[in-house]
């Protein structure tokens, strides 16, 4: 009987320490907001800046609803709208598996030519922003060869994935000037 009495004293101390414990680091200020990564990726790395949303600056506007007029390259969505319609020309004869326009990702699935049947590539292209830009694009190339019955990752050149950046710059700024044109 004492040593239970003994086990439910030492008990009863331990959870008013713990208490007094815990209860002492409230008085510690602290930060509401806790930086994360994505925090630092939406705002540019500053984490108390104001974040940017899929639907943009102003919000989602239906039916036309803003007085504001969008410049050349600005549509709805999070990205150029002129690279986002030129890498979509570009990819086009490749199976799309995911485009997301307004995180600016288009991934195509693995596409097999007629002509080379042991060999598929894939392309990642990632949009960067809403300016008509050299930079506003990067492509990620994959390419895979069978051997014997299964499918083996092959090096790509850095030059075939530059190749494509460069062919979807150039479609962008003919639907650039053919806009722009078409306005006038």
């Amino acid at each position: 009987m004492i040593k239970r009495d003994n086990k439910i004293l030492i008990s009863t101390f331990l959870l008013a320490g713990a208490a007094v414990g815990l209860s002492s680091c409230s008085s510690i200020e602290t930060e509401a907001k806790y930086p994360s990564g994505y925090d630092r990726g939406a705002t540019g790395g500053d984490i108390y800046g104001k974040r940017q949303t899929i639907m943009g600056e102003d919000g989602l506007k239906l039916f036309g609803g803003g007085k504001k007029k969008s410049g050349a390259g600005e549509s709805g969505i999070g990205v150029n709208s002129f690279l986002w319609r030129a890498t979509l020309d570009t990819v086009s004869f490749m199976p799309l598996a995911s485009a997301d326009p307004f995180g600016g990702v288009i991934l195509t699935d693995w596409y097999t030519d007629p002509n080379s049947p042991n060999e598929r590539v894939k392309i990642n292209a990632f949009i960067m922003g809403r300016e008509l830009k050299a930079d506003g694009v990067r492509v990620r190339t994959f390419r895979q060869e069978i051997q014997g019955s299964a499918w083996r990752d092959v090096p790509v050149s850095e030059e075939t994935s530059r190749k494509l950046e460069d062919s979807i710059l150039t479609r962008a700024r003919q639907l650039r000037i053919t806009h722009l044109a078409n306005e006038e």
